[in-house]
């Protein structure tokens, strides 16, 4: 497999603590996977949890998305479905952005900056803890969100791991109807129970969040040094960041 990534570094901003680790995007890494007729949503299950990270949800996407972060734990998303979306990572929407702002799935306003970058088929994306991100104007459009969440994961029982719970996980993953909007999966190393925090929550603290554990693996590569682990490794000791 030739792996293609790109990385970006996102400086924080007033509201948005981003992180010293790159932002990873792997282009089409699982399109052959995910494109395929046998695919199933329990494939990727399984491939993320060999890698030791904890599928967690499978979203389909409105117009928007408020823009928000996770402080306890880094991100993988996977595109599984559809033509394509915009994602927006490094800064925060308006204080009072709402949904249905902007039904035509406009970035919304916020804060000037960030990186928006075009998600496709098989992309996978590694979004380091403290890195916003949101997700909008996704192809063929859709009115509204649907997030497929197993109940005792959004109980935040994520930490609660045994085979008879992962199990039953992936059972309920495997139902989740796959068609052609806009859809993506997510997952999270094990122990990882994330939070949605919109902007400046850690303001004047952004070490807590830039200090999250480094993964064991990257989800997909695993131990490979073209994935997380060779490009995270230089990252390990976190030197203070300018806040602009």
């Amino acid at each position: 497999m030739v792996v293609k990534v790109k990385t970006y570094k996102l400086p924080p901003t007033s509201l948005i603590p981003n992180s010293p680790y790159p932002l990873l995007h792997y282009p089409g890494l699982l399109r052959s996977e995910v494109s395929s007729p046998d695919f199933s949503t329990t494939d990727l299950f399984d491939l993320f949890a060999r890698n030791g990270w904890q599928s967690q949800w499978i979203a389909r996407y409105g117009p928007d998305i408020q823009s928000h972060y996770h402080s306890t734990t880094h991100e993988c998303m996977a595109v599984i479905s559809g033509q394509g979306a915009t994602i927006r990572f490094g800064v925060a929407d308006s204080k009072d952005w709402d949904h249905g702002k902007f039904p035509l799935g406009d970035r919304a306003d916020g804060e000037e900056g960030g990186l928006e970058l075009q998600a496709a088929m098989g992309d996978v994306f590694i979004i380091p803890a403290g890195v916003s991100h949101k997700t909008f104007k996704p192809r063929p459009g859709t009115q509204s969100l649907t997030f497929h969440q197993p109940e005792d994961i959004k109980e935040g029982k994520a930490k609660h791991v045994t085979p008879e719970k992962e199990k039953a996980r992936r059972e309920f993953f495997g139902n989740v109807v796959v068609e052609g909007e806009f859809m993506m999966m997510g997952a999270y190393p094990y122990g990882g129970v994330w939070d949605f925090a919109v902007g400046g929550e850690y303001k004047g603290h952004e070490e807590d969040v830039w200090h999250v554990p480094r993964p064991e693996k990257d989800p997909v590569l695993g131990l490979s040094e073209e994935g997380l682990i060779g490009l995270w490794a230089g990252n390990q000791e976190i030197a203070k960041q300018e806040v602009y």
